[in-house]
């Protein structure tokens, strides 16, 4: 298999001079400050440490008051790892993609590939995989610590393989360990939470999936340690209109469209993000996502042709949060937070918010997701291998990687058949020892 790791870094002022962005898509948790990328660099140092490292695209959203220092600061870091294999796609090359969009017709998805967003970040590194002709994409997160040597082999076990069943294994996440060296959830179960329950909904979906066959269908994803077959990425985007939780999301995509993510109870990373400076402003991040993402299931329900996504087949996560009734559970955790905790006057805003512009944003897009993924197949055909773009973005770069050789053509091989239709003739023959029931 010929993978490649993606890793966006976030680069900003973490100590905020003004009000956060209005639009949710501009809203990160903890962006770099230019000069101090002490995790990006200590993550590219474990890198060092693991077998077969695969090239990697490093891509550097910023705003735009510390793009030139952020692209500065990214490439002085590069220069300390020689032995890491790396292509930046900052803004500059951003635009040679857009620019290339727009030769071919598509000029309209600029700001769904791009570096506004968490999900559209992951669509740009899906896009420069499939121009370079990789194989798979390994998404990691620069806050994160590789400790396993055979990192890379545990990520594409049984990547475009089959199960006994014969079900292709398009798409895998693996799972975090905290700084607790804990990979149970670290949300305290306190009587302010009692009405959002995540942390305590992940531990018990984790504590039975560990206990599980390596792989095994998964509930979760965990967007810093998840890898996707080309065959599901040339397929299915991420969806640029929700403001976090994207990794999430694919998943519910990826059922909607006939396939699923499976979990790997055997690949793994250590996750050491910094402290969170606004805890009241991620709740009202949350409230964007469940809010979207509810509507957005209730809306995929009246297309006939997706598979019906129902709570009850997510449980115990993240079942809970696309049930009716989710407005008032935000409203609830909104007040008892705004009594207990810090930062009371972002609480009470973002108890506001699900009644307000949340609710608002959620109906007007819940159903755009759906208009994209209809042509994201043809863009990604198009570009695939596109010499123009490929060419364009090597001369672009000021610190290259290497372009991998053009497979060879494999039998069996067709040009985007329909999403629900995996043709197993895509996937090698080789058949796993996953229960039957799994």
């Amino acid at each position: 298999m010929n993978p490649v790791v993606v890793i966006p870094t976030i680069f900003g002022l973490r100590k905020r001079r003004k009000a956060p962005s209005e639009n949710p898509l501009e809203v990160y948790d903890h962006p770099t400050v230019p000069g101090q990328p002490d995790e990006l660099r200590r993550c590219l140092a474990s890198l060092e440490t693991v077998e077969d490292v695969p090239p990697i695209l490093l891509l550097v959203a910023s705003q735009p008051t510390v793009r030139l220092a952020a692209r500065d600061t990214v490439e002085a870091v590069v220069r300390e790892f020689p032995s890491l294999d790396i292509l930046i796609i900052g803004e500059q090359e951003a635009q040679v993609v857009r620019q290339r969009l727009a030769q071919l017709g598509a000029s309209y998805l600029e700001d769904k590939i791009g570096l506004v967003g968490y999900a559209a970040m992951r669509n740009l590194g899906l896009v420069a995989a499939n121009v370079l002709r990789y194989d798979a994409a390994i998404f990691l997160e620069d806050d994160e610590v590789i400790e396993d040597r055979d990192f890379i082999a545990r990520a594409v076990y049984g990547l475009g393989k089959l199960t006994r069943r014969g079900i292709p294994i398009l798409a895998k996440t693996g799972f975090y360990y905290n700084s607790e060296g804990s990979y149970l959830s670290k949300s305290q179960n306190k009587w302010y939470n009692r009405y959002w329950q995540q942390g305590k909904a992940f531990s018990a979906w984790i504590t039975r999936a560990m206990q599980g066959p390596r792989l095994s269908r998964s509930n979760h994803v965990c967007g810093g340690c998840l890898a996707l077959h080309r065959e599901a990425f040339r397929r299915l985007a991420f969806d640029p209109w929700i403001p976090r939780g994207e990794d999430l999301d694919y998943l519910i995509n990826l059922r909607m469209y006939g396939s699923d993510i499976w979990f790997d109870n055997q690949w793994s990373l250590v996750h050491l993000p910094p402290a969170t400076a606004n805890e009241g402003l991620r709740f009202r991040q949350d409230i964007y996502r469940w809010l979207y993402e509810y509507r957005k299931v209730e809306f995929s329900r009246t297309q006939i042709d997706l598979m019906q996504i129902t709570p009850g087949s997510l449980e115990p996560y993240p079942g809970p949060f696309l049930r009716p009734g989710i407005t008032r559970r935000v409203r609830r955790t909104a007040f008892l937070r705004s009594i207990a905790r810090p930062d009371k006057a972002a609480y009470r805003k973002a108890a506001r918010a699900a009644t307000r512009e949340a609710t608002v944003y959620a109906e007007e897009n819940c159903g755009k997701y759906f208009e994209f993924q209809h042509v994201w197949p043809e863009i990604m055909r198009r570009v695939e291998g596109d010499r123009m773009l490929s060419a364009a973005l090597m001369q672009k770069m000021r610190l290259g990687v290497r372009e991998p050789e053009e497979p060879a053509a494999q039998p069996g091989d067709v040009e985007n058949p329909p999403m629900r239709s995996f043709d197993p003739g895509l996937t090698a023959e080789i058949r796993l020892d996953i229960p039957e029931g799994e």
